[in-house]
């Protein structure tokens, strides 16, 4: 406790205030007695955030709800006044110390026996709170208040007012997290929506510190972005926790919420017949002093500034002069409801990590990302992803214009350098957005690739066009990579996150329709030069955007050279393999050793240094199931999605005779389905069901679109391919946004960038892993007596039963490894 100042109310409401007991981000915590004498501890809420609408009404209906909390291990909610000029609360006032006093400053980890009875008490005190349809969201050791017969759970439910708070204030759905760093559950860091079961996380790393004395995932000295990061990633240590609670803990502390323990099964698994004290006899001596303390406690008399009290209001209107006497909280923050961090290293400089274990990491609030920022960001990523795909198809559109002019023929080097070159650098995009910031490696990377395009435009050889489409190969890859960091680290709110993914799924899936239809009259219209030059304006208006954009904050991790290398090397050598059918006029086939061996080559490395390297992708692809389940099935999915359409292009231009432009109008009810399925649909289903359900029900609709399409025949027109059609679009899209979301992950501060690698590279290797499968079906064919149209109707079967094949596998996969609960399971 600490003396009132001059600038301190002496009264709030009904009662009178003692002492200062702390600070938070949400504002002042005393110590008041109400006129029976009864000792309450009285929460005020900053003024700043008193001046929100919003704040209040969520505020009020949170109050609301804690009042409804029962149970023994809580402190109750006494009276609270959510329309004052200020707000405030008063709760039951617990004489005793928190743990974090008890174990980092007085006595040191607890026993066994009172471990045990910690876990149980905690435990009733979480089920008294979901009970209320509350959850806690800031569970540590500060809020654990010891007492005689138990400890006491504090700080339950008023904390989630702080998420509707706007502007420049902190709020979850603007990319900042609410909790504590050292005692957050991965979903918290993630930036996705809790339930119940983040409590019980939570619960588990405070039985760890009560037990060992230490944070959960080590020391503090690595800084908050690698804390942050091991939290969502790593498993924890539990060296130190007593055997007979190991089991338990480790349960609480799973990555998977679905597979926490509840509250009640915790209790179940804790509850003792042991009569004895619960704590050490030590402790007990320090509770009785505290409680003799307390009686004795005379506060002095502060000087006090003529406006602290308006004579004319009496002592007990809960409006007195508030908004002027209650002073800025200070750094410390012993029982404050929320700390906060930001998802990204954007904003201003996060302090390093200080203080005792009770504050592991005193972080200083940081502005949210403003919306229309935010906007930006995604503007960005789709303008970018849109130039890339634009430009690769006026290449192909203009290819054999460009050979008959140069008199050239080296088709498979022109298309095996970009490919070599984006599987080279695609990586080093992601780790660089990191080291340097997404914006600088944005711009930069935009710059550089309309200059490649520029020129491609102006080539007169095979050796400067060539060098143009490797600049443009690894100038799309940074691009890329960069650019969808500024979506990965940016938006943290999970229905932004969903709408940015669904408009990159959309494009992705209606790249061919929109750029058929924008590549194809170019190079029939004007010179193929124009054609290759569409690239520069193109990114130069998402360059213009860009710039546009707040410059990087101080997040930054160092490159891990070896490791990018050996990464780099394994994307090159599997690239190399998958293409190896596109480089020339003599395909060598699946089974060729020289394609076979430096595919396994990539696999093998790439792997290597997932697994060993300290700068891995985000989210690990090799120590979580789920990630590696969702990695596979993006592959896959981008596998059948890319030679589903192409296996349609065929029939309509060979079959039907649709010209290519008229093919680009063919497509667009796909980019529509595409739309729907990943901007209407995805959305209502995810906040619904658990993810993989959409996601393996989307693949699964958009393989049986495939199969009607495998039916079309040689007599069929457009009519006949319309419905299959509808479906691949429709599916794609509601499968697609939600595995690209839970593929990338919300990115821990410094990661974005290898968030965004982890759905870049996916989308890479089933480009060109489809590419490879789209010449061996023609190849496999053989040409016999048929003609053309029969030749390629015979490809465009055996290319969409792959792609069926394709969906469905990743349907598997999704529908067996990703999360088993909806994003806001509970509101």
């Amino acid at each position: 406790m600490d003396q009132l100042t001059a600038e301190d109310p002496s009264h709030i409401g009904a009662y009178r205030l003692i002492a200062r007991l702390g600070a938070g981000g949400m504002g002042l915590v005393y110590l008041g007695r109400s006129e029976g004498g009864r000792t309450v501890a009285v929460k005020v809420v900053q003024a700043e955030h008193a001046g929100h609408p919003e704040f209040r009404r969520r505020f009020a209906r949170e109050v609301a709800a804690a009042r409804r909390v029962g149970g023994d291990w809580t402190a109750a909610v006494l009276d609270a006044d959510p329309e004052a000029t200020i707000p405030w609360v008063a709760t039951q006032y617990i004489p005793g110390p928190d743990l974090t006093s008890v174990v980092a400053r007085d006595h040191g980890p607890l026993p066994e026996h009172s471990a045990r009875v910690l876990a149980n008490r905690l435990a009733l005190a979480l089920r008294a709170v979901h009970d209320a349809g509350l959850i806690h969201r800031d569970l540590k050791p500060s809020n654990v208040l010891v007492t005689v017969d138990g400890p006491r759970v504090i700080d339950f439910g008023i904390a989630r007012a702080m998420d509707s708070l706007g502007g420049d204030s902190l709020h979850t759905r603007t990319g900042m997290l609410i909790g504590s760093p050292g005692f957050m559950s991965p979903e918290q860091v993630r930036g996705l929506e809790l339930t119940p079961a983040s409590d019980v996380f939570c619960l588990g790393a405070v039985l760890v510190y009560a037990t060992t004395g230490r944070l959960l995932f080590g020391a503090t000295d690595t800084g908050l972005n690698a804390h942050l990061f091991r939290i969502a990633e790593e498993e924890p240590d539990l060296a130190g926790v007593p055997e007979s609670l190991v089991g338990l803990v480790r349960a609480c502390l799973e990555k998977d919420p679905a597979r926490r323990p509840t509250p009640h099964e915790i209790a179940e698994r804790t509850a003792t017949d042991r009569t004895e004290e619960w704590l050490p006899g030590s402790v007990l001596a320090q509770l009785g002093r505290h409680a003799a303390r307390l009686l004795d406690y005379a506060p002095t008399e502060a000087a006090r500034t003529p406006h602290a009290v308006d004579p004319v209001r009496p002592p007990s209107d809960p409006r007195v002069d508030l908004a002027e006497a209650v002073p800025s909280p200070p750094a410390y923050a012993p029982t404050a409801p929320a700390g906060f961090v930001p998802a990204q290293g954007f904003g201003p400089p996060t302090p390093a990590p200080t203080g005792t274990p009770s504050t592991p990491y005193p972080v200083a609030d940081a502005p949210a990302v403003p919306r229309s920022v935010r906007r930006r960001y995604v503007t960005v990523a789709v303008l970018a992803q849109f130039a890339v795909l634009f430009a690769a198809s006026a290449f192909n559109e203009a290819l054999s214009d460009i050979l008959r002019d140069l008199g050239l023929d080296v088709v498979g080097p022109l298309l095996g350098v970009y490919a070599v070159a984006y599987g080279a650098l695609l990586l080093l995009g992601g780790h660089l957005a990191d080291a340097l910031g997404p914006r600088r490696v944005t711009v930069i990377a935009l710059t550089g690739f309309m200059a490649a395009c520029a020129l491609a435009g102006l080539a007169a050889g095979s050796g400067v066009l060539l060098t143009a489409r490797g600049l443009q190969g690894a100038f799309a890859a940074l691009l890329t990579s960069a650019s969808l960091s500024l979506v990965t680290g940016g938006l943290g709110d999970p229905r932004e996150r969903g709408r940015a993914f669904g408009l990159w799924a959309t494009i992705a899936g209606g790249s061919s329709a929109v750029t058929l239809l924008g590549a194809g009259p170019l190079v029939e219209a004007l010179a193929w030069r124009w054609a290759l030059y569409a690239g520069v304006p193109l990114a130069g208006l998402a360059l213009i955007v860009a710039l546009t954009l707040p410059a990087d904050g101080p997040h930054r991790t160092r490159l891990d050279v070896p490791g990018l290398l050996l990464g780099s090397a394994g994307v090159v050598a599997l690239t190399f393999g998958l293409t190896l059918d596109v480089l020339g006029d003599d395909p060598r086939g699946w089974a060729s050793p020289l394609t076979l061996g430096p595919c396994l080559l990539g696999v093998v490395l790439f792997v290597f240094w997932q697994d060993r390297a300290d700068s891995q992708l985000a989210p690990s692809l090799v120590r979580d199931p789920g990630r590696v389940g969702g990695f596979l099935a993006l592959v896959l999915a981008g596998v059948g999605v890319l030679a589903g359409t192409w296996a349609v292009i065929w029939h309509l231009q060979a079959v039907v005779g649709l010209s290519r432009v008229a093919i680009g109008s063919a497509l667009l009810p796909l980019l529509a389905a595409t739309a729907l399925g990943a901007l209407v649909a995805a959305p209502v289903l995810v906040r619904r069901l658990p993810t993989r359900v959409p996601v393996a029900a989307g693949l699964v609709i958009a393989a049986l679109g495939t199969v009607l399409q495998a039916r079309v025949g040689l007599d069929d027109g457009y009519s006949d391919v319309l419905p299959g059609l509808l479906l691949t679009g429709f599916g794609m899209g509601l499968g697609l946004a939600p595995l690209l979301v839970e593929v990338a992950g919300v990115a821990v501060p410094g990661h974005a960038g290898r968030s965004a690698v982890a759905v870049t590279l996916p989308q890479h290797l089933g480009d060109v892993t489809a590419s490879a499968l789209a010449v061996t079906a023609f190849s496999a064919v053989g040409s016999g007596d048929e003609d053309w149209a029969s030749h390629t109707q015979h490809a465009h079967d055996i290319a969409l039963w792959w792609a069926t094949g394709a969906l469905l596998l990743a349907a598997l996969l999704a529908g067996t490894t990703l999360r088993t609960t909806p994003t806001n399971a509970v509101r």
